[in-house]
């Protein structure tokens, strides 16, 4: 897998995020803010620069956050390559016809003209219930450590976005190549929910409007429809506005332009 290939997946994480702010960006900004001490701290007559808790925090969190994405990517990835190398072919292809039109379901979804994957994610909450009791136990995110342990808790949360990724995941063929999807992604989703984590509801709030909302999903409606069309055989060695073949494999959120 190509790093140039994961650079629609990178895009859709990054457009697709405004739904991480709306779905859990609160709960991120409210696990970010460490605990006070109980007592005073003494004030220290030599100060050394270090990183502020708040940054430990949302660190932490993410680093959590996407280490689940990439241990489900690799799962998926293992799972279908396997099964690709049982001599289904049409399953990749299928997969691929699936993660695309999984993809225009999450811009219609990001634009709120269709709450499909709504169903979706409502579905996979019995898996959440499982979890939920695991991060109560967590308890305060007072450290670093338990941090990273409530994001990867946070990871497996139902999302439609993220099952998207995953069917994507599932055309890489290995488990090494599915976590490297899936790292793409989650790095994607990085700078918004690291920036919620750190300035608050404010910034929550402008993410959350209609038209970033609209922008968003545009883009990642267009990634699914150039795919399909891509599947269907709709590009020749010239496609649109005289774009070159690889450019058009490039722009299409798939591991590859042999899949």
């Amino acid at each position: 897998m190509s790093a140039v290939s994961l650079f629609p997946v990178f895009l859709v994480g990054l457009a697709g995020s405004v739904h991480c702010a709306g779905m859990c960006g609160g709960i991120v900004g409210a696990m970010s803010v460490p605990a006070r001490p109980a007592f005073p701290v003494p004030v220290r007559t030599v100060t050394v620069p270090t990183l502020t808790p708040a940054v430990v925090h949302v660190a932490a969190y993410n680093l959590g956050r996407i280490a689940s994405y990439m241990a489900a990517g690799a799962l998926a990835g293992g799972l279908a390559g396997g099964a690709a190398h049982l001599g289904l072919p049409a399953l990749q292809s299928g997969a691929y016809v699936a993660a695309n039109l999984m993809l225009v379901a999450l811009g219609l979804y990001l634009m709120d003209a269709w709450r499909g994957l709504a169903l979706l994610e409502q579905g996979g909450q019995l898996l959440w219930r499982q979890l939920a009791p695991l991060l109560r136990r967590i308890g305060p995110a007072a450290t670093p450590g338990r941090m990273f342990a409530a994001g990867a808790l946070w990871g497996w949360l139902p999302c439609g976005m993220v099952y998207s990724m995953l069917v994507t995941a599932m055309l890489s063929g290995s488990a090494a190549d599915g976590a490297a999807l899936m790292l793409a992604f989650g790095l994607g989703t990085l700078p918004m929910l690291a920036a919620i984590g750190l300035a608050g509801l404010r910034l929550r709030a402008q993410f959350q409007r209609r038209q970033v909302r609209l922008a968003c999903g545009l883009l990642v409606l267009v990634f699914g429809l150039l795919g399909l069309w891509r599947a269907a055989g709709g590009f020749g060695m010239v496609a649109i506005g005289g774009l070159p073949q690889h450019w058009i494999d490039v722009l299409c959120a798939a591991p590859g332009a042999e899949a």
